[in-house]
């Protein structure tokens, strides 16, 4: 890898740490999600980046995807899941941590859980390593435990502009001999949860991604169009981010939406409406370990 490449993973890594530091401190009880992503999405910039995706916040069995939507009225409470992500001219990098609200601690017990599956993958973590042996250790560590994770979302390798590109990590032994390489840039990222362990598509949320650029006749969309393209390219974005510039939004996105040149991404809960938690980072892949490219 390049030493300005690097450079800039790093650089991602950091501010996605130091972004999730700040979100954790204003996660509390009956604070508006909506409140909590902008003054996040905001951090993220102050540092130097931009957001990779919108940051997502799901409570309870509301497992991810779920993003603030316009005048959106929820309020942290239970479980809460923070998902966020970093840009630096598109190097992007992904973290994600769980806060527990209840008075009692109910759910630090499965958090520490997933916290340590994700510690010993970590661990593992090397080039020539097969991705099902990883998964593997996910799955026994959080079973140990009196947990299940989720078995239908995976980490992911990430590249330039794409969040989700090629490989897959499971949080289970699927068989997958497919192997880490050196200079991977991959986010882990186990969810254990007490349900059946698969979440289930839920409602729209908002969430967008340019599938491909085609003619649009109306001015008002070719002008939304133009604006994504370049603003976002590849990665994902939300409505509210774009109603402060363009009038009826929804409208236009769902327009755009309809003639598949966006995706919307539904929110993701678990089947059995069980709580889930969630523990992330990203790692850069070397030859006999890795480097946590989002810790402190």
């Amino acid at each position: 890898m390049e030493q300005e490449e690097l450079k800039k993973w790093r650089e991602s890594g950091n501010i996605a740490a130091r972004a999730m530091k700040f979100a954790r401190s204003i996660v509390n009880e009956g604070t508006p999600l909506l409140e909590i992503a902008e003054k996040t999405e905001k951090k993220i910039i102050e540092l130097g980046g931009k957001p990779a995706f919108p940051v997502d916040l799901c409570c309870n069995e509301v497992t991810a995807h779920y993003s603030p939507v316009i005048n959106d009225k929820t309020v942290a409470h239970g479980l809460v899941n923070i998902d966020l992500g970093v840009s630096v001219d598109g190097y992007l990098t992904d973290t994600a941590s769980s806060v527990d609200l209840t008075s009692d601690g109910k759910y630090k017990k499965m958090i520490a859980s997933g916290d340590e599956a994700l510690k010993k993958a970590i661990s593992m973590a090397k080039d020539g390593i097969e991705v099902c042996e990883i998964g593997k250790v996910i799955f026994e560590t959080i079973n140990k435990d009196g947990f299940t994770p989720i078995k239908n979302l995976y980490g992911h390798e990430i590249a330039r502009w794409k969040i989700h590109a090629g490989l897959h990590v499971p949080s289970f032994d699927n068989n997958d001999r497919k192997v880490l390489k050196k200079d991977m840039i991959v986010a882990i990222e186990p969810f254990p949860t007490t349900g059946v362990g698969v979440v289930v598509n839920q409602k729209e949320c908002q969430i967008y991604e340019l599938l491909e650029k085609k003619p649009v006749r109306d001015l008002n969309g070719r002008k939304i169009l133009e604006f994504i393209d370049q603003e976002y390219k590849t990665i994902p974005f939300c409505a509210r981010w774009l109603a402060p510039k363009f009038e009826k939004i929804t409208f236009y996105l769902a327009m755009l939406e309809n003639q598949g040149i966006l995706k919307q991404y539904p929110s993701l809960s678990e089947k059995s409406n069980a709580p889930v938690s969630q523990s992330e980072h990203t790692i850069l892949v070397t030859e006999k370990g890795c480097e946590v490219l989002t810790q402190e």
